[in-house]
């Protein structure tokens, strides 16, 4: 017996949020490395303007209808918030762990049904507030060493966590009028002329190595927004939000691949935790949840 179409379209949101959330970890591999010898605002950057450049052929076929927009000013707020969450993101990945860098920025499902609730007035399920609550749990399970201190570093995490929410929730909004393509182009354009400010005082010559890093992350990076924003145009918010945790899994395994980053008991605890928030977003708990 198939599915029906609103369940289709949450399978659906649920796998290009997972692969999404897949590109991003390593995108977060390729910075880690870049961040060796390349200073944060460069890396942000490059990240933003790489991107323009998967546009030119959508760009060259469809013309100069490809840029009219309505709503310019949710572009423009959109990509603000979404820059200032990835300064503070770079900055965590290139201090921290791989995976409890991850932990920070995509924390943010704990805000989003909040969020979308607020200004989209999409409704809480009591499933949705248990698995944010969940993750949560599992968030501050799995970076152990965390629990002891709230420091410096805490504060930019959690600061880009929440206005990654924020960026999350207008990307939503968004989708009722714009395509994919065009959020994620407004995006990187806004983004590379704001970025491009401090590269004025920081630019220098990069070797092969710098740019093959910076030129992945940046490519990772907008395909994993393209899959990001086609995945919130099938379904609320609130809804698949904490599917997003599974990037703090995939950030894990790439962390032990390439650094020998190994998770203690508190990170598998979290590990489940985080597991369990995601199967509570399961098309079959939401089809029971509102009933």
């Amino acid at each position: 017996m198939s599915l029906p179409t609103s369940n289709r379209n949450l399978l659906k949101a649920l796998a290009l949020l997972t692969c999404s959330a897949f590109l991003f970890s390593l995108m977060g591999v390729c910075i880690r490395y870049a961040s060796h010898t390349v200073d944060n605002p460069t890396i942000v950057f490059f990240r933003n303007f790489v991107g323009l450049f998967i546009f030119l052929p959508l760009i060259c076929s469809k013309g100069i209808g490809f840029f009219k927009t309505e709503k310019i000013w949710m572009h423009s707020w959109r990509a603000v918030i979404g820059l200032i969450a990835m300064y503070g993101f770079f900055y965590a990945i290139a201090h921290l762990k791989l995976s409890n860098a991850m932990v920070f920025t995509y924390s943010s499902p704990i805000f989003i049904p909040l969020i979308a609730w607020l200004f989209l007035k999409e409704k809480i399920t009591k499933s949705m507030l248990l698995a944010a609550a969940i993750g949560l749990v599992g968030v501050i399970l799995w970076p152990s060493p965390m629990l002891a201190c709230f420091n410096q570093m805490s504060v930019i995490g959690l600061g880009a966590s929440l206005l990654a929410a924020m960026a999350f929730v207008t990307v939503r909004a968004l989708t009722s009028t714009e395509s994919p393509e065009k959020i994620v182009f407004y995006f990187c354009f806004i983004g590379t002329l704001i970025s491009m400010i401090p590269m004025f005082w920081l630019w220098r010559p990069y070797t092969w190595t710098e740019l093959g890093f910076l030129i992945g992350a940046g490519l990772l990076a907008n395909i994993s927004q393209i899959f990001m924003s086609n995945a919130y145009k099938l379904a609320p918010a609130g809804q698949i939000g904490p599917v997003n945790y599974i990037a703090i899994i995939f950030a894990g395994i790439s962390g032990f691949i390439f650094w020998q980053e190994i998770p203690d008991h508190y990170s598998l605890m979290g590990f489940g935790l985080i597991l369990a928030a995601i199967i509570l977003c399961s098309p079959l708990v939401q089809k029971r949840a509102t009933r």
